[in-house]
């Protein structure tokens, strides 16, 4: 068994990370050959990363109206595009602006985007379900007031990545700090992505000029792997000599974003009556 066998993504979260069902990806796989899986010795599919990107690169063509057969002859002609190949974002909110218009974006106040971030944030420590977890504060101070909360997030996290204008990127206690130069982009941003089986949700937003946040969120799973994969590529840019894990193999629960936007939308609820 190879160990791209082993370690690959089930049919399942590769369903999830596209926006393809699973009856469809089978259907490609028996009527035109693509993707090829790899197979464990009991037959079930595992696909990787490069698999992920050229379906996406497939679901893309199609959109721009070329046929299925012309979108995966494109895509097999040559090495998929990863997400780590692309230039990268500025913010982790540019960036899904970026890849995913559809995204509504909404203008929040600083206490809006407050109560958001803590709801979210109380959501993936109640749950512990061994989260990724990223956030950029713009200045120090803003992440010293959130420190407690943060250092009970980085004890049952698989990883935690923070942005901020450190004085340098380091490792402390297991939380990566990465050191944003004043003139970035990513100064002005806001955002709290929590990446796990049963609490994913991001909340990305940049601050203008009046003090108010320009900002989405989502609690679907491929929107959240996104903002994942958007911070570890800000932070490979601007602190190379961190080493932080990748993202988790395995996709966000889809059937679990009903529960998802209850349980967070109550808390933020909470906050705001406060």
């Amino acid at each position: 068994m190879s160990p791209r066998a082993e370690e690959g993504l089930t049919i399942g979260a590769v369903a999830a990370r596209t926006g393809l069902s699973v009856p469809v990806l089978r259907s490609w796989e028996l009527r035109h050959g693509f993707p090829r899986p790899a197979r464990l010795h009991g037959g079930h599919r595992r696909y990787d990363e490069a698999d992920v990107a050229r379906i996406l690169e497939v679901v893309a063509a199609r959109e721009e109206g070329r046929s299925l057969e012309t979108a995966i002859a494109l895509a097999q002609q040559g090495p998929a595009l990863l997400p780590s190949d692309a230039e990268h974002d500025a913010t982790v909110y540019a960036g899904l602006r970026r890849r995913r218009p559809d995204l509504e974006a909404r203008l929040l106040s600083r206490r809006a985007m407050l109560a958001l971030s803590q709801a979210i944030e109380d959501e993936c420590l109640a749950l512990a379900d061994q989260p990724t977890v990223t956030g950029a504060f713009q200045r120090v101070e803003a992440y010293d007031l959130a420190l407690p909360r943060w250092s009970e997030l980085a004890r049952s996290a698989a990883s935690t990545l923070v942005f901020a204008d450190f004085g340098r990127s380091r490792t402390i206690r297991g939380v990566h700090q990465v050191a944003i130069p004043a003139s970035a982009a990513l100064s002005r941003e806001w955002s709290v992505v929590c990446d796990a089986p049963s609490s994913a949700a991001v909340l990305a937003g940049w601050e203008r000029a009046d003090g108010q946040f320009e900002a989405l969120w989502s609690l679907e799973p491929d929107v959240v792997r996104l903002a994942t994969n958007l911070g570890r590529q800000l932070a490979a840019h601007l602190a190379p000599r961190l080493t932080i894990a990748p993202a988790p193999a395995s996709s966000p629960e889809l059937g679990a974003g009903l529960r998802r936007a209850t349980a967070v939308t109550n808390r933020a609820i909470a906050y705001l009556d406060r």
